[in-house]
Order: C-alpha cells, then structure tokens, then sequence
C-alpha cells in the first residue's frame, strides 16, 4: 500500500476528475486512512500512474520514493537538462553569461563541458533552439538577478528526457517523476540515449 508520506508528495494537480480537482481536504483525509490511500492508489492506477501503483506483490510504490526522493530526483533532473543543453552552454563565451552559468549550476556547469559524457552533436536547427532558449533564460535571469529562469528551463527539459528514458526502463520511477510536477505541457525529449543512461546511473551509484 502507498504511504501517506508519498502521496502528501504528489502534486494535487494530478488528484483531478477531468477538469475538477479533488477538494484539498478531503484529499488529506484520504490520507489519514488505510481505505483513503488505498482508494487515492487505486485512482492513479487508472490513471496517470498505473507503473507506480499498478498491484505488484514483489515491490511497494514506496520503494521508488525512498530511492528517489525528492532532492535526489531533482538534481538528477537538474543534471540531465543541463547536459541537453550543453551545446549551447559550450557556444556560449561572454563573460557575463558565463558567469551566470557558473554561479547557476556549480559543478553541473563542468558536466556541461565534459565530452566524455556526451559529445554535444547536434544538427543546426536544434543547436539554434537551444541557443535561443538558452539566451531567453539568461536575460530572463539577469533581470530577476537570480539564478530561476536558468533553473526552470534545464529542470523541465530534465523531466521530459527522465520520463521519456524511464518509460522504457523504469516505467514507476516515470510515473513517480511526473507526479512531484503539475500535470501540463512538457518540452519534446530528444537526447540519445547513452548520455541519460550514463546521468542516471552516476546518480543512481551514489544514491545506493
């Protein structure tokens, strides 16, 4: 059975019938109780989580949770939108928005450059729009004077590659990504495989 600890973290978006959301606190009360949570499981089961809920003696929803939680989930996110990306955070050598970049991402800025992670090939058209979205987060950023526009434009690229990967490898920790969000519109995945693979499993050793 999922735990209320779990379900407290999925976003309320996703408790909906149609276009109407669950009342808020009848979705807590749900929580509180054994019947409640089994009722809210078996709701996203039929729904946008039937990998992560789907009946499964040999394993519990909460065993994705515990090994991605959260804080670990997002920087895994945060790393592989970074390194979609990385074409255009590599073109890019003005001082400012380079400094930008590093003050933003930290170490991530290094995986970024790394070609043994990923060799950055890309065809024109894409490197245009990335240079384009990666320009619009810079100026964005630098009128906010905060790193968040650069955050959100790497952390939802990072979603759509995770989920899009996961859904051939570990279809519940899709699912368990997608319902920490709101439910909406996402960016088009597009990074090989390889270089997801090799995010994940730097990220996956270190949580083990």
């Amino acid at each position: 059975m999922a735990s209320r600890a779990l379900l407290a973290d999925i976003d309320p978006g996703w408790l909906a019938d149609g276009d109407t959301l669950l009342d808020a606190e009848l979705a807590a009360r749900a929580r509180d109780s054994a019947l409640g949570r089994r009722m809210l499981a078996a709701w996203l089961a039929d729904g946008p989580a039937a990998a992560l809920f789907a009946p499964d003696p040999g394993r519990q929803p909460d065993l994705v949770r515990m090994r991605w939680p959260r804080q670990r989930l997002d920087a895994l996110l945060r790393d592989i939108g970074v390194l979609a990306h990385a074409p255009a955070i590599r073109a890019e050598t003005g001082r400012e928005p380079v400094r930008r970049l590093k003050a933003a991402l930290g170490n991530s800025y290094l995986l970024a450059l790394d070609r043994t992670v990923w060799d950055g090939h890309v065809e024109r058209a894409r490197q245009a729009a990335l240079a384009s979205a990666l320009a619009h987060a810079l100026a964005a950023a630098t009128t906010a004077d905060g790193p968040q526009p650069l955050h959100a434009l790497f952390d939802a690229q990072g979603r759509a590659e995770l989920v899009a990967w996961a859904r051939r490898r570990d279809p519940a920790l899709a699912d368990w990504c997608q319902l920490l969000h709101p439910p909406g519109p996402a960016p088009v995945a597009w990074l090989p495989e390889k270089p997801v693979l090799r995010i994940y499993t730097h990220h996956d050793t270190r949580a083990a």
